[in-house]
């Protein structure tokens, strides 16, 4: 399996949330770093089925995420390129699995808070998948076009946005204002 990646967007989706907590005292590294395999999977019912996080043999941070989205499986590995106060970014060759057996996608996650007011902050959560060559293979030999695939996969992943990104707000108040 290839998981050589393309240039090309796949997909790339964006929801934002109002968080009503002062932008100073929210810290998205040490949340989500902090984050409970329980509390990631409250953020998403019933697409999160479970989160934590490892090291890469090279010793980065990785956090590692099941979810199913559009009735397909992902397991993603999200190596930490940034982990800072109001902006992170992770990058992970995520296996999905499908009718057609497992492939692999890159996933950028990244997530941000920008001031709205004194006491309020928007939560801006971004996803990004470009495909691998195994990916394009895959759908070739399925019958099904690069585009075709970018449509189905962009509007799962804007249910899901839509789903998770006011919860994961919701839990980054929570963890500011304690």
């Amino acid at each position: 399996m290839s998981d050589e990646v393309v240039d090309r967007i796949l997909l790339d989706s964006a929801a934002t949330a109002v968080i009503d907590a002062p932008l100073d005292r929210i810290d998205l590294g040490a949340w989500l770093t902090g984050l409970s395999d329980e509390e990631y999977r409250r953020c998403a019912v019933p697409d999160h089925h479970a989160a934590g996080w490892s090291t890469n043999a090279d010793g980065r941070r990785v956090s590692i995420n099941v979810e199913e989205l559009g009735g397909q499986l992902i397991v993603q590995h999200y190596v930490a390129e940034i982990l800072e106060p109001h902006h992170t970014r992770l990058v992970s060759i995520s296996e999905t699995q499908s009718p057609g057996g497992w492939q692999t996608v890159e996933v950028v996650w990244d997530i941000s808070v920008t001031a709205l007011g004194p006491d309020r902050a928007t939560f801006t959560n971004r996803v990004v998948a470009r495909p691998t060559r195994s990916l394009l293979k895959a759908l070739e030999a399925a019958g099904v076009t690069f585009e075709e695939a970018s449509a189905e996969r962009t509007a799962v992943v804007a249910a899901h946005n839509a789903l998770e990104t006011p919860n994961y707000a919701k839990s980054v108040e929570r963890a500011a204002l304690a």
